[in-house]
């Protein structure tokens, strides 16, 4: 399904696994609702998938909060967003009863940087993080109590676009909040690779025992 209800077009996928933890898929720059779904699918096969639409249009591409330039963020609209998009997971959890645990998040790029300020601004909204190429999107005034939640950080050797320092400071910003942060880098730019989708993997059916 894709509709704008919930106040995000999206799409849902209904899980076969009952009990799993569901996954919440967050595109890139000019990605859409239907980028991550088959990445979705091989992460954690069986699981029920809520993929939406980032709101922000830059040069006619969505993305989930504005930024000044290219790697600087607009705080306030990243806030707002943020607590928006959080809304809409616990909107959805009720609409598509997806049981007491918050999903865990799949994000890629802009996605990965606006699950990781869901991570550090609400606290509770997510069950988990696999973040794809990441950033650190802001330091807030108070570091949240994460409490052993997941979190798997994936950054590019060769990656253009992300500083090679951003990963690893929020990695350790994550673990001061005290979060279970893995941290791996694969020998790839900023798109992703073979080896990013194995990592994942084994990383996704390590914390479904966990759970």
């Amino acid at each position: 399904m894709s509709d704008p209800g919930l106040g995000f077009v999206h799409r849902f996928r209904t899980g076969e696994r009952p009990g799993a933890a569901s996954l919440l898929l967050l595109h890139g720059t000019g990605g859409n609702e239907d980028d991550l779904l088959s990445l979705g699918e091989s992460l954690a096969p069986g699981a029920a998938l809520l993929s939406p639409r980032g709101k922000v249009l830059e040069n006619g591409m969505p993305r989930f909060f504005r930024r000044l330039a290219e790697g600087v963020f607009d705080l306030e609209d990243l806030r707002f967003r943020a607590r928006e998009l959080a809304d809409f997971v616990a909107d959805a959890r009720k609409t598509y009863d997806l049981g007491d645990s918050p999903p865990v998040a799949v994000g890629y790029s802009n996605g990965a940087n606006i699950a990781a300020a869901m991570l550090l601004l609400f606290p509770g909204s997510l069950g988990g993080a696999l973040l794809f190429r990441p950033m650190v999107p802001l330091v807030p005034d108070r570091l949240p109590v994460l409490d052993g939640v997941p979190v798997l950080i994936v950054a590019g050797q060769h990656d253009p676009i992300v500083p090679a320092s951003q990963p690893q400071e929020l990695a350790e910003l994550l673990r001061k909040a005290g979060a279970d942060v893995t941290m791996h880098r694969s020998t790839a730019a900023h798109g992703l690779t073979r080896e990013d989708l194995e990592v994942g993997e084994r990383w996704m059916k390590g914390i479904s025992v966990r759970r």
